[in-house]
């Protein structure tokens, strides 16, 4: 298997790979939810200084009104990515009255579904749309699993460097075929090896009772008001996290094995009614409690770790504008929020996944068979539950291997890949990464779940009090860094134009939103 990523490398590197990878583009989406001093869930709207949820590019709510989802424009640069995001956090900062953002995935004082308000933008059939279909989540998975926070990793690679992948492979497919294929294999491999990031990253060992409530657990008790998983990394990624179930309960099977597949597959999910939806009907009190009874009311509600993404055009349905014009660039959702980090991620993060993206797509990946997806699934479950057991044993090809075996083979794999980025960038900062990573794989107390739960030992605290001081900090970070007058004054213009486009939208409005749904549902 090396020898084929090392002859891959070698051959790209025949050419100018810096020229070739300028251009590739990085874009962040971190979600961080809004909390009372006290670390309460913020029941207060989106803040009015923040613009329109709706509209604006970059300062939006995901599930619930309280959970912001902060969103960058995609940068060649790191630096660029990451100074964006710090400078919205800066802005949001000082928009909130009493309020700080909470710097963990899982949330705290959670006093059931009803304290979780839902987000709302505003009486256009498309603000309209997405509340009816968040409301629809609540009724079908619960609201508290809705509140939890994670980061996304957008991808993607110039035109040059997939010209020069196509030239090298000897592909004589269509150019947007080839590319497309391309993400769609990278996308199979990130899932084969995706177990590795909640392992190097998860950051959510632990959760708050009140998260529980009263349901009934296999995690232990940590002090009074706390549980956790000794050997867990990321609870985010497990069982009580946001996952899907639909595999088992409805037939459903996303295919990841071709492009045409996975747009089918999708169709025919947010097509086809499923009993135990119809049960919740389509309206109560006069609201709308879900966009259809289907399996996935739209392709959104499917949980995946990683998604082919293409750039949607106006009210287009994600799969319709795949099967248009292909995927443009891939979304890593599996990130917990970094504690430690105020921006809730590093750059040294993003330098490993842009190497394991790379090393996935250079990596040979063949199609799925089912055995392989149910095993995918297993390592995942496992390793956000467990990763930390030294004698862990993960499924690879109908045998076990041990999870740090495998992890060492992936590092050796993605060491060429790292040198190539090196030399675009005519530095060795993407090797040094690999070897700042390759450290959690012989010491796992270096994990950011492992030093979650020594900080809060070491100060005997609960996970409330240790989110709640890590919150903390992160507001004095940014308190202590106002924006200048200029930044300043750019955001609060796109706070006011994205108001004044909810406007012009709602007022556009001609037809019931009904209609609105059925023109929707019938594209393509």
């Amino acid at each position: 298997m090396s020898s084929d990523i090392e002859k891959r490398v070698a051959d790209l590197l025949r050419h100018d790979i810096g020229s070739a990878l300028s251009g590739r583009r990085v874009g962040l989406e971190k979600e961080s939810l809004r909390v009372a001093t006290d670390g309460g869930i913020a029941q207060t709207p989106h803040p009015h200084g923040l613009g329109s949820a709706l509209t604006h590019p970059s300062i939006t709510t995901d599930y619930s009104e309280a959970l912001l989802e902060l969103v960058t424009p995609p940068f060649e640069h790191f630096g660029d990515t990451l100074g964006y995001l710090d400078d919205t956090q800066r802005f949001v900062y000082g928009q909130l009255d009493n309020e700080i953002l909470w710097a963990t995935s899982m949330p705290c004082v959670v006093e059931g579904d009803a304290s979780i308000p839902l987000a709302q933008y505003g009486n256009s059939n498309a603000g309209l749309m997405k509340t009816a279909y968040r409301r629809g989540l609540g009724h079908r998975y619960g609201r508290m699993m809705q509140a939890i926070a994670g980061v996304h990793f957008n991808y993607s690679y110039p035109e040059n460097f997939w010209h020069l992948l196509q030239e090298q492979v000897g592909d004589r497919r269509d150019y947007q075929e080839f590319v497309s294929e391309s993400y769609l294999a990278m996308v199979r491999n990130l899932q084969r090896y995706g177990w590795l990031v909640p392992y190097l990253f998860g950051a959510s060992p632990a959760i708050c009772a009140s998260f529980l409530g009263a349901s009934p657990t296999s995690l232990e008790r940590w002090f009074e008001f706390s549980y956790y998983a000794p050997y867990a990394t990321s609870l985010r990624m497990g069982d009580i996290g946001y996952q899907n179930s639909k595999e088992g309960e409805a037939g459903i099977r996303v295919d990841y094995n071709s492009l045409q597949g996975y747009v089918d597959s999708l169709a025919w999910a947010i097509s086809t009614p499923y009993p135990d939806y119809e049960k919740i009907g389509l309206y109560a009190d006069g609201k709308r409690q879900q966009l259809n009874a289907n399996i996935l009311q739209i392709e959104n509600e499917y949980y995946s770790s990683v998604r082919p993404k293409q750039i949607l055009q106006g009210e287009e349905k994600p799969s319709l504008a795949l099967a248009r014009r292909g995927v443009a660039y891939i979304e890593l959702r599996s990130l917990d929020v970094n504690a430690y980090e105020p921006l809730g991620i590093s750059e040294e993060q993003m330098r490993f996944l842009e190497s394991f993206l790379l090393f996935s797509l250079l990596e040979p990946s063949p199609p799925y068979e089912d055995r392989e997806l149910a095993g995918i699934r297993h390592n995942i479950n496992a390793v956000a539950e467990r990763g930390r057991d030294p004698g862990l044993l993960l499924r690879r090809n109908g045998e076990e291997v041990l999870l740090r075996d495998w992890a060492r083979e992936i590092f050796d794999r993605m060491l060429p890949g790292c040198e190539l980025l090196d030399r675009a960038g005519r530095r060795d900062c993407y090797q040094d990464a690999l070897g700042e990573q390759r450290a959690k794989i012989e010491d796992p107390d270096r994990t950011p779940s492992a030093r979650m739960l020594a900080d809060m030992q070491e100060n005997r605290e609960e996970f409330y009090h240790f989110a709640l001081r890590m919150s903390r900090q992160h507001q004095a970070f940014f308190a202590g860094r106002p924006l200048a007058a200029d930044r300043q004054a750019e955001f609060e213009a796109m706070a006011r134009e994205s108001i004044e486009r909810q406007q012009a939208i709602e007022s556009a409005d001609t037809i019931s939103f009904e209609t609105f749904l059925d023109n929707y549902f019938a594209q393509g």
